[in-house]
């Protein structure tokens, strides 16, 4: 399926002030910087938000935030260590046996180039870590809680990835030669679109669009700061585009798509070539199984 942007496929609206009353969003790595401001927003809109984290202290304070930000809705937490496939599986089973419904899931968490990118760092199972990430926890959740998606249909996954992409090198996929973060990093982000488009290509007939953006270059968070690069947009320039994916009724049915913030655009080469694909999606399957 050539997922390539097509004219007409998405109107590049602005998202205005959509409620997103009665939708229950799960949004990963919601502690800090644009999930955090994320939930915010969606809060202000009236959604119940299922926050996730990785430590604690932060979750608790993030919660209180958005629920004091909310107009009344709830606010849930949801901790777990996603470089843990075993969390990530346990994570995704309390959110089907707590939650009776799930409008949408935003695949935000993700790890940057790091502070020291010549050090290669790996996952609880042993996988580079930012594959592990970056790629195959956001996989492991939408095929987990894909069930409780699809019968709250419409719903709607947002893998949040980055316009920095490289191709995955199918002889290194673990990137064990060579090794820098911030090309670990761009390979996972394309890895997460090219299994976007394959999902999506899978389940077009199940009411859920499943769709990749970036949100914006170079956001004030932590990951860019770590890794030195200069600051471009604040926080909230990302979280616009991240809410229209979310709520704007002008893209219910839209799915299989790559944005750059409002442009239906095209992804690296690499995204639509079909064997490459077919490629990660069996090496996703057998790390997954």
């Amino acid at each position: 399926m050539d997922t390539r942007p097509v004219k007409a496929q998405a109107p590049e609206t602005r998202p205005g002030r959509e409620s997103a009353c009665g939708r229950t969003v799960l949004v990963t790595g919601a502690t800090q910087g644009m999930g955090r401001h994320l939930a915010l927003d969606l809060a202000r809109r009236g959604a119940t938000l299922l926050l996730h984290g990785r430590d604690r202290g932060r979750l608790d304070e993030v919660a209180a935030e958005v629920g004091a930000a909310g107009s009344g809705a709830a606010v849930r937490t949801y901790l777990a260590d996603l470089a843990d496939l075993d969390r990530v599986r346990a994570l995704a089973a309390r959110v089907r046996e707590r939650e009776p419904r799930l409008d949408a899931l935003v695949n935000n968490a993700v790890v940057g180039g790091g502070t020291a990118p010549l050090r290669r760092e790996v996952s609880r199972q042993g996988h580079e870590l930012r594959f592990a990430v970056n790629y195959l926890a956001p996989c492991l959740l939408n095929r987990e809680l894909w069930p409780l998606l699809a019968a709250s249909a419409p719903a709607r996954v947002v893998n949040v990835v980055s316009i920095g992409q490289a191709p995955v090198d199918f002889d290194d996929v673990m990137v064990e030669r060579d090794y820098e973060g911030l090309e670990a990093y761009c390979r996972s982000e394309l890895a997460l679109i090219m299994a976007t488009f394959d999902l999506a290509a899978r389940t077009t007939d199940s009411g859920v669009t499943v769709n990749a953006l970036h949100p914006a270059h170079l956001m004030d968070t932590r990951g860019v700061r770590e890794y030195g690069l200069t600051l471009a947009v604040p926080v909230e320039e990302g979280v616009r585009p991240a809410v229209r994916l979310i709520t704007d009724p002008a893209l219910a049915g839209v799915t299989g798509r790559y944005f750059d913030r409002f442009t239906d655009t095209a992804a690296h080469e690499q995204a639509y070539d079909p064997r490459a694909r077919a490629r990660l999606g069996a090496l996703t399957r057998e790390l997954l199984a």
